[in-house]
Parts: structure tokens; sequence; C-alpha cells
């Protein structure tokens, strides 16, 4: 599946609207913001920029100054550990919020990398926390992506402290379903932009388990794969698979 970049709509006053002309506006930060307040929130939204693939958004250990809205495109979101080797903590689909790691930080403590070509709306956290002290409807917005942030961490330590090596498979493509469904997209077939050395850093596997893994599951009917476009032919048996089951070998 690709992500187009939506288009603008100009506002009543004539000016370009970010926002209201963006096909992710209603699954989006400013979320159930009335016309005049959403064009508050769009006047402090800097220019759209464009990212190659393999480009830094943010350095890990760089000023946090900035959130990010993913416009389209994806990224994974990395620290590095003692030897450098880099470990990926998070996905970041459209409509998703980089930088939430770094609130309440002077500095970031994670990397942002372009998995493909991407564009982001960057929101100076400044003039953000400024807006959301007059528009307590942008401020609960944002606590429920803070606290949506909470719960993730959360749920993949679990994942990654007791599930076996298929649950965590399927329970990361029934996530990728979900997110993408969230979004209006096909919750059946997706493109997975990253790599599968990524997935198995992100899931605490190694690179042949997941290539293991993805076989299998193709074996049984579960998935279809073709380059990096994947297709669920099976959710109710991956549902099975994600509380406890193993497929046969």
């Amino acid at each position: 599946m690709t992500h187009h970049t939506p288009g603008h709509a100009a506002t009543p006053s004539g000016q370009v609207s970010r926002c209201q002309g963006c096909s992710l506006c209603a699954h989006c930060l400013p979320l159930g913001l009335a016309p005049d307040d959403l064009e508050q929130f769009d006047a402090i939204i800097r220019r759209p920029r464009p990212l190659k693939r393999g480009a830094l958004l943010v350095r890990e250990g760089d000023p946090f100054t900035s959130l990010y809205v993913v416009r389209s495109g994806s990224f994974k979101q990395v620290v590095a550990d003692t030897g450098y080797r880099e470990n990926v903590t998070h996905f970041l689909l459209p409509s998703e919020v980089a930088g939430l790691d770094a609130v309440g930080e002077a500095l970031h403590p994670t990397s942002v990398v372009a998995l493909e070509s991407s564009f982001v709306c960057e929101l100076p956290f400044a003039s953000l926390e400024a807006l959301s002290d007059r528009l307590p409807a942008l401020r609960g917005a944002l606590y429920r992506c803070m606290s949506q942030e909470l719960h993730r961490d959360q749920r993949l330590h679990c994942l990654l402290s007791f599930a076996t090596a298929e649950r965590r498979m399927a329970s990361f493509l029934l996530g990728m379903s979900e997110r993408h469904a969230a979004r209006g997209y096909s919750p059946y077939g997706f493109q997975l932009a990253m790599s599968r050395a990524d997935i198995g850093s992100f899931l605490g596997l190694a690179l042949e388990t997941v290539s293991r893994l993805m076989s299998r599951f193709q074996r049984h009917g579960l998935l279809a794969v073709r380059g990096r476009e994947v297709t669920l032919l099976d959710l109710p048996a991956l549902e099975a698979l994600a509380e406890q089951g193993e497929t046969r070998r």
C-alpha cells in the first residue's frame, strides 16, 4: 500500500491550510478542534518537509525543540546500545507523532529514521505548549498521544518478556493491521517498509527467526508475501496465535 501526500485546502481567510485539506486530519493530533482553532493550530506548523529513505529526522542526543507528525511514509525509532548497534524501539505510521519520548527532556533519547520517502509536519514545542494553554481540546489530544505512547511501551515490554517468537510475530502483524485500519486503510493488505532485520530488532528476534516465521506463516495459509507487500489471509488464526498457540511445523 502506498501512502500519498494529501493536498492543501484554502481557509476562509484565503491562507493555505495544511490540516483541513489533509486526509489524515480525522486521525491526527488536531482531531476535534473547531475550524477557528484548527486555523490557529495550522499557523504554528512549519512547512511540511520531505525526507528520503534512510534520512534522519532527529538524531539521538539532538536538542529537543519540536514534535513531528508523520504526514506520509513511515519511520523507525532507534537507540544505540553500548556497542553502537542499532536497536529498533518503535515504527511510526502516518498521523503518529515522533519526539514524544523527548517531552520534558533537553535531548532526544532516540533517533528517528525514514523507512521510505516521507513527509512530516514540524510542530515547535514552545508554540504548541502556548497554544495548548488556550485550547483545552488540543492539550487533551496531546495527553492522549503521550498516554498511547506509554501504553505501547508497556505492551511491548510484556510481549518481549513472556511471549514466544510466534506470538511476537503474530502480535506485530495484528498490530500493524489495526493501525492501518484505524487510518482508513485495509487491515488485510499493507506494505512493510521496514526490513526483516528491523522487525527482528524490534521483536527481540534474530533475522533468521523472522524469515523462518514468515515462511511458516505462509506455508500454513496465514499470510501471503510479495516483496514488501503483506496480505493477511486468516486474521482469526493469527489472533489465536497471538494469544497463546503455535503453528504446526
